[in-house]
């Protein structure tokens, strides 16, 4: 895979980094992330730009969000169903659903970095849901602004182990998900918990 990214990145600089920005966020399975790195790589070495990688990853990544946010606005609930009907769909829209619930325009910008996997499904929701645009704009410009910075400072940094950087920073970033998801699932569980002591409560006291 690494070897296979590398060619790509040297064979194409720019537009495969715009291309893969854009792509892997409309939920294609790209490897953005070690696109990225070896980008920032590219730039320590001297055959790419700062300004090149950096205006490409994050033009590509902005355009693929709000490509990803007017799919959803558009196609509005009915295409939620319709994408539902498959499992593993149903349960990534059902978490990227509450991420927006309860965190709104702050979970837009975690789930352009800190919660990468939730990006994609993040935008449509967004859109879905009925996000305003304004709102949806101002925090995926700023995650993406730390996306872009992280990646490419990394692969800078670290250019002679930009593989290994890729897989620590998948497990990093797989870590944080899972935590983010189970302190969702447990201040749900509290919210439900503490609606029926209520109602109990009030039928005690009738």
């Amino acid at each position: 895979m690494a070897e296979t990214v590398f060619s790509l990145v040297t064979q194409y600089g720019a537009y495969v980094i715009f291309a893969s920005a854009f792509l892997s966020c409309l939920a294609l399975p790209i490897p953005t992330s070690l696109i990225m790195l070896t980008g920032g790589a590219f730039v320590a070495s001297g055959d790419l730009t700062v300004w090149t990688v950096g205006l490409s990853a994050y033009f590509g990544a902005v355009l693929g969000d709000q490509t990803g946010y007017f799919i959803g606005r558009t196609g509005g609930v009915a295409l939620k169903d319709r994408l539902a009907k498959s499992p593993a769909r149903a349960a990534v829209l059902s978490r990227a659903t509450t991420l927006v619930d309860q965190r709104g325009g702050q979970g837009v910008f975690l789930s352009t970095w800190a919660l990468a996997p939730l990006g994609p499904w993040v935008n449509f929701i967004a859109g879905a849901t009925g996000l305003s645009w304004a709102r949806f704009s101002l925090w995926d410009i700023l995650g993406e602004t730390v996306w872009v910075t992280v990646y490419v400072g990394l692969g800078f940094v670290f250019m002679d182990q930009v593989a290994t950087v890729a897989e620590i920073m998948g497990d990093v970033i797989g870590l944080i998900v899972a935590l983010s998801l189970a302190a969702a699932s447990a201040l749900w569980i509290r919210a439900v918990l503490r609606a029926k002591s209520e109602r109990r409560a009030v039928q005690s006291a009738n």
